[in-house]
């Protein structure tokens, strides 16, 4: 942990590349933006210089799939060469039916490799336990296996990883957007502060901590709060998929440039 916290201090600058995990998608934010834990810990990294004197980029667009960010975001953030790259991704193709998590880590890794060349830290993250997320409960397996591959990079090149696996709090379901596919904004903000963790920051909250006691629910309620969201979430979301559409269709990465923040 020390030597982590060390690095840390020579981080002046922070890119994230993504999908809509990393944009924020579930987080509001002004207007019709979204903040997410990737904008959450860029202000807990900011919090540690001198005012103004930290930059952060976030190139994520929800949607994406692991060879489009490549294609997209990868060069963009060597091009700016921050001190610090959260990359997040494979998500997107791993829920697609008869995709295969041992192809999709292969070439996460050809970027992983490429990324780690040119910008000073590279932060890669796994994926959620969805044992408790209705339909992606069905890919667990494919989850699991795709997330001992990320581990197994990290170590091959050195990267601190954000293990969403083991995160359990963002196994409640507050943590989960009423879509049930994207973080809460409580949830966002227990991501951000692992993340934190990870790069060796103290933290004023523990990311793991108990949520309050819920009101046991009767099946009626999650019969009709299923049904609900078949309704609202599920069949666009199977409508767009059948029609090769994206939801990042004509949307422009939020901060595309080293701002100061």
């Amino acid at each position: 942990m020390a030597a982590t916290t060390t690095k840390l201090k020579t981080i002046g600058s922070y890119a994230a590349i993504g999908d809509s995990f990393t944009e924020g998608v579930g987080d509001p934010g002004p207007g019709d933006s979204f903040l997410g834990w990737a904008d959450r810990l860029a202000v807990l990294l900011a919090d540690r210089r001198e005012e103004h004197d930290f930059r952060y980029a976030n190139l994520a667009v929800r949607g994406k799939l692991l060879d489009q960010i490549v294609a997209d975001q990868v060069p963009r953030a060597k091009a700016l060469a921050p001190d610090l790259v959260t990359f997040c991704a494979g998500g997107n193709d791993i829920i697609r039916p008869g995709s295969d998590p041992d192809d999709v880590a292969e070439r996460f890794e050809a970027a992983v490799a490429d990324l780690t060349g040119a910008v000073g830290h590279v932060m890669i993250t796994t994926g959620f336990d969805t044992r408790g997320v209705p339909v992606l409960k069905h890919i667990r397996g494919k989850v699991a296996t795709y997330s001992a591959h990320v581990r197994a990079i990290a170590d091959r090149y050195d990267c601190p990883v954000l293990d969403l696996w083991s995160l359990k709090s963002v196994q409640d379901r507050r943590a989960w957007d009423a879509d049930r596919l994207h973080l809460s904004p409580e949830g966002h903000t227990r991501v951000a502060l692992r993340a934190a963790q990870v790069l060796g920051l103290d933290v004023p909250a523990d990311p793991d901590q108990p949520w309050p006691q819920l009101r046991p629910r009767g099946s009626v309620d999650v019969t009709r709060d299923n049904i609900q969201w078949a309704r609202e979430y599920l069949v666009p979301w199977i409508g767009r998929r059948l029609r090769g559409e994206s939801s990042g269709d004509h949307i422009e990465a939020k901060r595309p440039d080293l701002l100061p923040l």
